[in-house]
């Protein structure tokens, strides 16, 4: 399980609006923190087998071909 980080710019106007934190679960049945990480994995065995923490948020930025939301209906306007 890990934060996404979703900040997309927009490259008509240039501007970059930060999207709200997004929990990612992770499909790693090696880690403990997924929904497939079997229930009878468990310690001793599991500390050196499977991963113990959450990672730091990762960010994704996509580059869309387009004015910002507030761009667009400020051009809307006029």
């Amino acid at each position: 399980m890990s934060l996404s980080r979703v900040r997309n710019v927009y490259t008509k106007c240039g501007h970059g609006v930060t999207l709200p934190d997004e929990m990612i679960n992770c499909e790693n049945s090696k880690c403990r923190w997924s929904p497939f990480h079997p229930a009878t994995c468990k310690p001793p065995s599991c500390l050196t087998t499977c991963k113990q923490y959450k990672t730091f948020p990762q960010q994704y930025s996509p580059q869309i071909d387009a004015f910002c939301p507030a761009c667009a209906r400020q051009q809307q306007q006029q």
